[in-house]
């Protein structure tokens, strides 16, 4: 399995590589932005971990462009930003998750591996109906009349999941295990912020939040 690194400090990323190595991947590791997008166009990755604060090329700008070209890979912000705008701005951009600096290596090895085994979905049908949406699962969009919300991949996922168990709640450790494999991270905020931005743009009333349980299908 092949990762790409993206990390401007030479230490983290020196001793990033070094752990992904001991855990047998092959990594290809940029100092920059525009590095990693080189490395991309050379040899394709299994997955992405990418810093944000880096010159000229941010991992937001990375990751922007990474999604213009495959919207399935798995990309990970690592970064000492935390403020929850950082997390909102990564999740819209596509990522998959956002770990924290600093983290402990098995909670980083744990989260590629989870992300690893959920990287290939095959959809049954090209769109679904949820609610008044339609949502077009490899175009990554939601459409209602005339109007139009762009989706990240996870987002899709999730509303998939919510579909296919309707009427019934999904427990939130069902929905990270399906979505994420994140059965080690029960608590993780991650999916708190995708349900977020999912209410953001079709509204409030179509993910509905059953306390105690999980979410469920909203009408």
């Amino acid at each position: 399995m092949k990762v790409l690194l993206a990390e401007d400090d030479d230490l983290t990323r020196e001793t990033l590589t070094e752990i992904l190595q001991e855990e047998g991947y092959q990594v290809m590791a940029a100092c920059d932005g525009h590095e990693a997008l080189d490395l991309w166009g050379v040899d394709q990755p299994d997955i992405v971990l990418l810093d944000i604060m880096m010159p000229d090329l941010s991992g937001y700008d990375v990751c922007r462009q990474i999604r213009k070209l495959d919207v399935n890979i798995p990309v990970i912000f690592v970064s000492a930003k935390s403020e929850e705008i950082d997390v909102v701005v990564g999740l819209e951009l596509g990522a998959d998750d956002f770990l924290r600096k600093p983290f402990g290596k098995q909670e980083l090895l744990a989260r590629i591996r989870a992300l690893l085994r959920r990287v290939t979905v095959t959809p049954e049908s090209p769109m679904f109906h949820y609610g008044e949406w339609v949502v077009w699962i490899t175009q990554l969009r939601a459409t209602w009349g005339e109007r139009e919300v762009d989706l990240t991949p996870r987002e899709v996922r999730i509303l998939q999941m919510l579909h296919k168990h309707s009427p019934k709640a999904v427990s939130r450790d069902a929905i990270l295990n399906d979505c994420w494999g994140m059965d080690y991270f029960p608590e993780s905020r991650t999916l708190d912020q995708h349900i977020s931005n999912l209410r953001k743009k079709l509204g409030d009333r179509w993910i509905e939040t059953v306390r105690g349980v999980g979410y469920q299908y909203g009408s």
